[in-house]
């Protein structure tokens, strides 16, 4: 069946906000809920962090149905990986059965504020993929010793291991190499939208294909999964400036580069107009354009769609999602490609 989530922002809201709205998202009908894992947010002003693995173990108790997950966290630079393969056996035994861990290569403004050199995009996948080896030898072996290029352990051993040997992996990629890894060793993939539809057809869905393909596994068994921001309302002028929060994230690759700093994104952020902090969304009034919209991303072949509604009044947005949208995609598409 498709399946529909409920992005949780921490870059937007309190530890205690998040938990509300994310309780509100299982009762109104959403399936999943994806939680982001920030140090920093991408704006001072109104921003926010609180820390995922913590808090998703108050989601997996206040909750009963939903999946629960990162979308997504780095297990590689302020976390070790190690951690995180405990954190994440953690969440499992409070919500057996309900938990994914989707992690990626991670964002500068996260680690450098502690000291940690950024390194090039190879040697960041190089560390994912180690980190991927050794959580798996934790979540299925005692007395794990692992000697890798970047990480270390001696007999460590998680003592409340997941029941199945492992914590459903997701992994985040907006290029080839970290989707053809989905694709070997993966329950699930994530990615973002608004990135132009060539991107998904032509390169990250056929690399996650390619990489099941060499596994010598079914690609129709990966969670496809792709978050997709979406700005819908009654009120037109109204859902255009609920993106204005979120403005950065419309700024050119080559002027967030090296910006670590929540009040310097928040100033280059600040000369976007309108128009322009709304481009990475979709944006409308007309339930049945907004629901055929975000409905390209089922047909691009993606069968789980986590929903991120930007505004500050997230029951306004989750009660407006689920009276007009949820329904809209549910019957045009009962079951996922």
């Amino acid at each position: 069946m498709l399946r529909i989530g409920y992005k949780a922002s921490a870059e937007q809201f309190g530890a205690r906000d998040l938990l509300t709205f994310s309780v509100l998202a299982e009762r109104s009908g959403f399936d999943s809920v994806a939680v982001s894992d920030h140090f920093q947010p991408w704006r001072h002003t109104g921003g926010q962090a609180p820390n995922a693995l913590v808090w998703l173990g108050a989601l997996a108790v206040a909750t009963q149905r939903v999946q629960i997950g990162t979308s997504v966290l780095t297990p590689t630079f302020r976390y070790h990986p190690a951690l995180v393969a405990q954190a994440a056996a953690t969440v499992e035994a409070l919500a057996p059965g309900r938990t994914f861990l989707g992690i990626g290569t991670g964002e500068s403004m996260n680690e450098v504020p502690l000291g940690i050199e950024w390194p090039e995009i190879k040697e960041r996948f190089a560390r994912m993929r180690e980190s991927v080896d050794l959580m798996r030898r934790l979540w299925r072996d005692e007395f794990v010793t692992f000697e890798g290029e970047h990480y270390r352990t001696r007999n460590a051993t998680i003592y409340e291991r997941p029941a199945s040997g492992i914590v459903p992996l997701y992994i985040a990629a907006t290029g080839e190499s970290a989707a053809r890894l989905a694709g070997r060793v993966a329950q699930g993939f994530i990615c973002t939208s608004g990135k132009g539809e060539e991107l998904y057809v032509n390169t990250l869905i056929p690399a996650v294909r390619e990489g099941a393909a060499k596994a010598g596994r079914d690609p129709s068994t990966i969670d496809m999964t792709i978050e997709v921001k979406v700005s819908y309302d009654t009120d037109r002028e109204r859902a255009l400036e609920d993106t204005l929060h979120w403005a950065a994230l419309a700024l050119p690759a080559d002027q967030k580069v090296g910006v670590e700093d929540p009040r310097e994104m928040e100033r280059l952020a600040a000369a976007l107009t309108k128009e322009q902090a709304a481009s990475r969304w979709i944006v409308g009034t007309d339930a049945d354009q907004v629901a055929e919209r975000i409905g390209a991303y089922v047909r691009m072949g993606f069968g789980h769609l986590v929903l991120h509604a930007p505004g500050a009044d997230q029951e306004r947005a989750i009660g407006l999602l689920c009276r007009d949208i949820l329904p809209r995609l549910r019957d045009r598409y009962p079951l996922a490609p």
